[in-house]
């Protein structure tokens, strides 16, 4: 029998994960296939490192998508965001309903509470669910600990192949309140496009003293078009950087060895960073530590 789930969750590994492992058992039944993608696998521990709350001056971005659906694939991403515990993590091709997925296991298997805000840009009835009159929402997604204000969702003027967009909102990253922008460009061979596309997320990102900039650029770094980011921020990774000679320690971020993925900082230095391959999408979940102060 199924005991309250909120009552289940300890806060520390060892019983933390014991206690996880029954409600997993109890999400299978409450939840069953009505999720987007199917009912949970079973709670399995957490690597020895992870961490074991919330980190506050970590923050992360993932393209979750590719595969976009199958089975246990939602329950699978929540379980690499409980290992690093980022603050914040912007998530692009998300659907509403994988997010509200993910955000189920994250709190009650995981016992980590995020809020959540959405800038939708599809209406997709094919790629994310729904009514053929109601269909789920799809674009970027911010997850944060903490409360978040101020939210704009912005639909650049040319999405190129596909509706594109950036999502901002304004919360705490260790400690003290900062700009936070998740963004999703357009596909590769669109590089006029994406030129664009830069250009409006710059101008709104120069207007801010400390912002950091999340998202899948699909651009690697040394592509022009990156150029106005370059100017204002500079990337966690500092292999990356196209000033430097050539940007072969730049760690690759998606299964086919590019670097596509990008946490920009501006007026805020980071102090470790790292990518994690993952089976759940063929993007790299990137997580980074900041400076304090």
């Amino acid at each position: 029998m199924c005991v309250n789930l909120g009552e289940a969750i300890v806060p520390r590994r060892g019983a933390r994960w014991a206690a996880g492992a029954m409600t997993a058992v109890c999400l299978v039944l409450l939840l069953g296939s009505s999720g987007s993608s199917g009912g949970a696998p079973l709670a399995r521990p957490l690597p020895l490192d992870a961490a074991e709350e919330v980190v506050p001056d970590r923050v992360g971005t993932w393209n979750i998508c590719n595969p976009c659906g199958g089975s246990g694939h939602n329950f699978g991403r929540a379980t690499e965001i409980a290992t690093y515990a980022p603050q914040v993590i912007g998530l692009q091709e998300a659907c509403v309903r994988d997010v509200e997925e993910i955000r189920t296991y994250l709190e009650e298997v995981y016992g980590l509470v995020y809020r959540v805000a959405y800038g939708s840009v599809l209406r997709n009835w094919n790629r994310c669910g729904g009514l053929p009159w109601r269909p789920g929402g799809f674009g970027q997604a911010i997850l944060s600990a903490a409360p978040m204000t101020d939210r704009e969702s912005v639909e650049y003027p040319d999405g190129g192949s596909e509706d594109r967009g950036y999502l901002a909102v304004t919360t705490r990253v260790g400690g003290r309140p900062v700009r936070v922008f998740n963004t999703h460009l357009a596909q590769r061979r669109q590089e006029e496009v994406r030129a664009g596309q830069v250009g409006v997320l710059a101008a709104e990102v120069a207007r801010h003293e400390r912002a950091i900039v999340l998202g899948d650029f699909n651009a690697v770094p040394d592509a022009p078009e990156l150029g106005p980011m370059w100017a204002l921020a500079s990337d966690t990774d500092p292999g990356c950087d196209p000033s430097t000679v050539g940007t072969d320690a730049c760690a690759a971020t998606t299964d086919w060895n590019s670097t596509f993925d990008y946490v920009f900082l501006r007026g805020i230095t980071a102090r470790t960073h790292r990518v994690r391959p993952s089976p759940y999408s063929d993007h790299h979940l990137l997580h980074t530590d900041l400076n304090q102060g």
